[in-house]
């Protein structure tokens, strides 16, 4: 079974839907072996109280190099060959991508290339949908290259924008509708091809 370190910055929503679909039998390929946040978060507490391992890593206090290079200590010593950004709001190097080619998936709350890049993401990303006055969103999950939000697409999927939106109400459908249907589907698909190739203990390219 492939091994995933689940990246997370805040109160670990998309975490718990993939710790429920683990549970389900939606996410069958695949284990939560770490959570590593780079704040302090309520996610790690979700974590830890499923006992699983968590470590926190604080960007604030960290220079980029040694933050990322705890995170390459934490994730490898884990056994993990697949990583998950779930609200996770660091931007990764070029390095760090790198060195997990086709290894890491994010989930953003829209429907890339709309509302997608630098500056896009938590409530911003919804603020924008309204001030535009879009009538469909939704959320996109993809791979992870240097490019924020630049990655291949692995899945999609569209939400209505209601008349009554805000900006809040809008961010809680997207993830009830979206975002925590199609991130686990995403983590199960990718963690089966690795398994397929018999790439679980390993970082080599998949694609």
């Amino acid at each position: 079974m492939v091994k995933a370190a689940v990246l997370v910055s805040g109160g670990g929503t998309n975490l718990a839907a993939l710790l429920a679909s683990q549970d389900s039998g939606v996410i069958r390929s695949a284990e939560i072996a770490l959570v590593a946040a780079d704040r302090p978060c309520q996610a790690l507490a979700r974590a830890e109280e499923r006992g699983i391992r968590t470590v926190l890593l604080d960007r604030k206090s960290l220079r980029r190099e040694a933050f990322e290079e705890g995170l390459v200590r934490e994730i490898d010593a884990a056994g993990c060959t697949l990583i998950v950004l779930a609200g996770f709001l660091s931007i990764l190097s070029a390095a760090f991508v790198k060195r997990y080619p086709d290894r890491i998936i994010n989930v953003h709350p829209s429907l890339i290339p709309s509302f997608c890049g630098k500056g896009f993401y938590g409530l911003h990303v919804h603020e924008a949908a309204l001030r535009r006055g879009v009538r469909i969103t939704g959320a996109t999950v993809h791979l992870v290259n240097e490019e924020p939000d630049g990655g291949r697409i692995l899945k999609q999927k569209a939400v209505e924008v209601l008349c009554t939106d805000s900006p809040e109400s809008l961010q809680k459908r997207v993830m009830e509708e979206a975002e925590w249907i199609i991130l686990p589907q995403a983590v199960e698909e990718l963690a089966a091809e690795i398994e397929k190739k018999g790439d679980v203990n390993d970082n080599r390219r998949i694609s």
